[in-house]
């Protein structure tokens, strides 16, 4: 298992910084490049939520089916999905403090190919945590703009 924890503090209110993260539709609002949302149950946010999300990466297109397993509203919400042999299990939990939230996503890997789960630690510190920084930055500015107007 390889894991990375990635930490933003997002100057909005725990409430505004949960709905972007938690609230597929509004996450694909908050950052860059998806390019389709599709909901594979009759929930659209919350516990048992299962969607499918096309987004384009690095020049690349890539569709990835989601499931929220674990839900508390303004507190935690985990979203798992497996692709290719690895499951991404990513644990987000958000820290009120006055005026501002803290952001945290830990994201655990198990792959069984032996090949990825031996370049996962690498692949997940070069790209993947790049990546992940990247959507995190876009949703404080995203939850930041919508707290300030």
């Amino acid at each position: 298992m390889a894991s990375i924890t990635i930490v933003r503090t997002i100057h909005a209110p725990a409430a505004v910084v949960f709905k972007t993260v938690a609230d597929p539709a509004r996450f694909a609002q908050a950052i860059s490049g998806v390019t389709k949302l599709e909901f594979l149950s009759s929930a659209k946010c919350g516990p048992g939520t299962r969607f499918r999300q096309s987004r384009v990466l690095n020049g690349k297109g890539m569709t990835m089916d989601f499931d929220v397993t674990d839900y508390v509203e303004n507190e935690r919400v985990r979203i798992v999905n497996e692709t290719h042999g690895t499951r991404w299990d990513s644990a987000i939990a958000l820290t009120p403090s006055g005026a501002s939230t803290t952001l945290t996503m830990r994201m655990d890997t198990t792959t069984r190919p032996l090949v990825p789960r031996l370049l996962m630690p690498l692949m997940l510190r070069l790209f993947i945590g790049r990546a992940i920084g990247k959507d995190f930055d876009a949703v404080k500015a995203f939850c930041e703009k919508e707290s300030a107007g």
